[in-house]
């Protein structure tokens, strides 16, 4: 499996199975509705576990630019590599939320509230604040970059780092962490494809009352995860592995 086939399944998988657990959450009529932000965390986190148990061997299991990004930044990943990672994370982004939308198209139909609608496909803030929304991002993004390196077993001047198929246990249970510490105030994307993917496909998808995608607030879950991630590497590099 080629490096770009492994990631678009790998975030394909993330967002079908992430974005599907908020589906049961906040969409009419399903049975798990209205079970708590303890059910999103965990579904999530497992939704980490599967994507990199399948994906790791072949691609190292990014599955998010912003982990691309450190990792490049701290001489793991060649700078030719970049295009092929983040394109495939994008597009396997959107794949996975039009696969949620499929499975969950009679409950979007069902859905009146057009923020919830969103809600399934990309994340907002709790309390809307641009500085402090972008400090959550970048603090999340810089947890989840800086335990990938140690997870990894990556050192500074060694070959390029990747996360094996029994990584992706601990790195679900850094997710898991980051969502239930951090998470609640913007959602923790830490993921611009996590975000940026699912909120293009929520403005081209013939979902009824879906309302407006929030452009204004998308460009958070993207700079600020690439931040943490920058910040995450520097500190790798600067105290070693």
């Amino acid at each position: 499996m080629s490096i770009f086939v492994a990631e678009f399944i790998g975030t394909a998988i993330l967002i079908l199975l992430g974005n599907g657990v908020v589906a049961t959450e906040l969409l009419e009529a399903t049975k798990g509705r209205g079970t708590g932000w303890v059910l999103i965390t965990i579904g999530w986190a497992v939704a980490v576990f599967v994507a990199v148990f399948i994906v790791a061997p072949f691609s190292g299991a990014h599955i998010n630019p912003a982990v691309t990004i450190g990792l490049t930044i701290a001489g793991k990943i060649e700078l030719t590599q970049i295009p092929v990672y983040l394109s495939a994370q994008f597009l396997g982004a959107a794949f996975g939320s039009f696969l949620v939308w499929v499975h969950y198209r009679p409950h979007f139909a069902l859905t009146e509230d057009p923020e919830l609608i969103l809600a399934v496909h990309s994340t907002g803030p709790a309390i809307r604040s641009t500085v402090d929304n972008l400090i959550s991002e970048i603090i999340g993004t810089f947890v989840l970059v800086l335990a990938v390196f140690y997870i990894s077993g990556a050192t500074v001047g060694d070959a390029p780092a990747s996360l094996g198929a029994l990584d992706a246990l601990p790195v679900a249970l850094v997710v898991l962490a980051i969502g239930m510490s951090l998470g609640s105030t913007t959602g923790y994307a830490i993921n611009p494809a996590r975000d940026l993917g699912p909120r293009i496909m929520h403005a081209i998808l013939p979902i009824k009352n879906k309302g407006g995608s929030d452009w204004e607030y998308a460009w958070i879950p993207v700079v600020g995860p690439v931040i943490g991630s920058a910040l995450a590497a520097g500190v790798f590099l600067l105290i070693g592995g």
